[in-house]
């Protein structure tokens, strides 16, 4: 039976505008075994485990736990855990660094401010500091979730690492496993799909030049789905590459009386001041077929398609 990764790949489903939404990534290392809710299904304590999507909720951070890539014998839990926050708007954009021996001290960060950008209480409560080694390339492999990030993603991840690319870790899900192997890389917050390790060597290149590889990218985790694909949208039409060039700055719901699905008109801004309108329309992904391997069940999953890509004057910006 074919896995949902291939079928998402042979029938050519677009990968624009399908990347986690997340203002801020909350990294804990956990080794050995996840289970589909890893907060709550692993060797994390599953009380602490739920107070901390407790106190994530709604304020822009999302926590994953992650793990060094390779084999996985159930050793237990190090006494020292590896711990990163990234925050990925443009403009403010930071990756920091921690260790800690009581994972309990993240119920110490201010989860609201962290969502905003604010790192003071992750540098207060744990002595963070800024990252200074390589990018994080984040891949999925929880086969708990779906089976194609396992077959996909933890040979993605041992290649990388096998090879010497620094800043390779396992995570516990980044959404999308229909697109796998998935990779997010900070601290930038763009996620891949259907990728290969040479590209991912490519996109952690471009990383540290400051540039983003467009190709396979499903869009930045600091926009919501309209406005992934618009920004990505604006990078093909002008060729702007720049990690921090863009950002979306408005999004509206087109107005429709027709029943149709929904439209967004998303404005996208260069720092150099130009803008652009791109309209965005909810689309469905057809023929029908399993979004996930975990179910015989087939849907049609919503796909982000960019309707026009329009550079707006100075007249229009002032309307």
């Amino acid at each position: 039976m074919s896995t949902c990764a291939t079928v998402s790949r042979d029938l050519g489903e677009p990968i624009s505008g399908t990347a986690a939404t997340a203002r801020t990534w909350l990294l804990l290392e956990q080794p050995g075994p996840w289970g589909a809710r890893a907060l709550t299904q692993s060797h994390l304590d599953p009380a602490l485990g739920r107070a901390l999507e407790a106190a994530a909720e709604n304020t822009g951070v999302r926590i994953a736990l992650i793990r060094r890539a390779g084999r996985h014998a159930d050793s237990g839990t190090p006494s020292l855990r590896q711990v990163y926050a990234a925050h990925t708007a443009p403009g403010n954009t930071w990756l920091r660094s921690a260790t800690t021996t009581d994972p309990e001290r993240l119920l110490d960060l201010d989860f609201t401010a962290l969502g905003a950008g604010d790192h003071r209480t992750f540098d207060a409560a744990l002595r963070g500091h800024p990252h200074t080694g390589d990018p994080l390339a984040l891949v999925c492999t929880n086969g708990k979730r779906d089976r194609c990030c396992a077959l996909l993603g933890r040979p993605l991840a041992a290649e990388l690492a096998a090879s010497g690319v620094g800043g390779i870790w396992e995570v516990t899900h980044l959404g999308g496993h229909r697109f796998s192997p998935t990779v997010l890389v900070l601290p930038y917050g763009y996620a891949y799909g259907r990728v290969e390790a040479r590209t991912v060597k490519e996109i952690l290149h471009g990383v540290t030049e400051g540039r983003i590889v467009v190709e396979g990218c499903r869009g930045s985790s600091a926009w919501e789905r309209p406005g992934q694909a618009a920004e990505l949208a604006v990078r093909a039409a002008a060729g702007e590459l720049a990690a921090d060039a863009l950002s979306v700055v408005r999004t509206e719901n087109a107005v429709r009386t027709d029943g149709a699905a929904a439209r967004w008109e998303v404005t996208v801004a260069h720092i150099d001041g130009r803008h652009w309108r791109v309209v965005v329309a909810q689309g469905a992904s057809l023929p029908p077929r399993p979004e996930t391997c975990g179910t015989s069940v087939l849907g049609a999953p919503a796909r982000m398609d960019v309707v026009a890509v329009r550079e707006l004057t100075v007249a229009a910006l002032a309307s």
